[in-house]
């Protein structure tokens, strides 16, 4: 008998329906949702994360949103650590934990426990933390591992990348910093967790990814941005986010709005490949294809059926 506490978890590119379908399974299973997306904490950061409305919640409780400003720094610990708690007290209310969201470093931190018997290299880790430094900018991974490693942090130059995310890498496996570092055991996950995987055929997701960039546009994205902008924010992790960084661009001069817009989905496409592979070597997913999907109710009645397998939970009608 699995005595761990049970978990949902929603992932899968942006733009493929996580969202939506994660309220509809916290309307079947009596869940709350916990967002995994590493900038949807930031406050007035709304269009270009793609954060949910309030009409789109439909009562359903939302947790790990707006909780930050935009010019304060944020880690894969301390997002470990906050979701960790969201999970206990959602469950001690009787209703079921599910995470939705696309930070695949993030949601990993926190349904598996990083322990490894030697910290020798791993470079699929590597890679997604040196993609993490294009995005972010060397002086916010910097930050991260502050947080994370301040000894180390302390030690290393912000420019020096390499050196930085050695120590990260360190740390996100030995499960803590490097000078208190001793052989333990292998990882293992910590939950019994359903991990639901979105995804669909890539021409089909890329158009939907272009479409949504168009409708960011017109809900508003270049007046968010601005006055984020008018605030002098910049070099902070916020500011990094794709659906700024492109826009303060255009603010600066550098390029026109057409351009700024054209890179934006081309970024959020890039993104979205580099998601899929993340998800795809991390984790144990069950997958779902969502292309050329007409009656999502079949779909998520397949989706339903599957979780209340692995969870041995009981879905409500609605």
């Amino acid at each position: 008998m699995n005595l761990k506490q049970k978990l949902l978890v929603i992932i899968g590119p942006t733009a493929v329906g996580k969202t939506k379908l994660s309220v509809a399974m916290a309307k079947r299973f009596n869940g709350e949702i916990i967002s995994g997306d590493s900038m949807q904490i930031y406050r007035r950061m709304d269009i270009g994360t793609a954060k949910i409305r309030k009409d789109e919640m439909e009562g359903i409780p939302h947790h790990l949103i707006d909780i930050k400003e935009p010019n304060e720094s944020f880690s894969v610990a301390e997002f470990q650590q906050l979701v960790r708690e969201e999970i206990a007290e959602i469950a001690g209310r009787g209703k079921l934990p599910i995470i939705a969201g696309g930070t695949g470093l993030y949601i990993q931190s926190v349904i598996y426990d990083y322990r490894f018997s030697d910290v020798s290299g791993d470079e699929k880790l590597r890679q997604e933390l040196e993609q993490r430094a294009k995005e972010i900018g060397h002086e916010a991974l910097h930050q991260e591992l502050m947080k994370v490693d301040p000894i180390s942090a302390a030690a290393i130059h912000p420019n020096n990348v390499r050196r930085v995310i050695r120590a990260l890498e360190i740390y996100y496996q030995a499960g803590k910093p490097r000078n208190e570092f001793e052989n333990i055991g292998p990882a293992d996950i910590l939950y019994n967790a359903a991990v639901v995987g979105l995804t669909m055929d890539r021409e089909q997701l890329y158009q939907r990814i272009n479409a949504r960039v168009d409708s960011m546009m017109e809900e508003g994205l270049l007046e968010e941005v601005k006055q984020l902008y008018q605030l002098g924010l910049r070099n902070c992790q916020s500011i990094q986010a794709i659906g700024y960084k492109e826009i303060y661009q255009y603010l600066d001069g550098e390029i026109s709005l057409e351009e700024a817009v054209e890179k934006l989905k081309q970024n959020s496409r890039r993104y979205a490949k580099r998601q899929l592979t993340w998800f795809r070597n991390k984790m144990e997913v069950k997958w779902f294809d969502l292309t050329n999907v007409n009656d999502l109710s079949k779909k998520e009645m397949e989706i339903s059926q599957y979780i209340e397998g692995k969870l041995q939970v009981k879905s409500n009608t609605y």
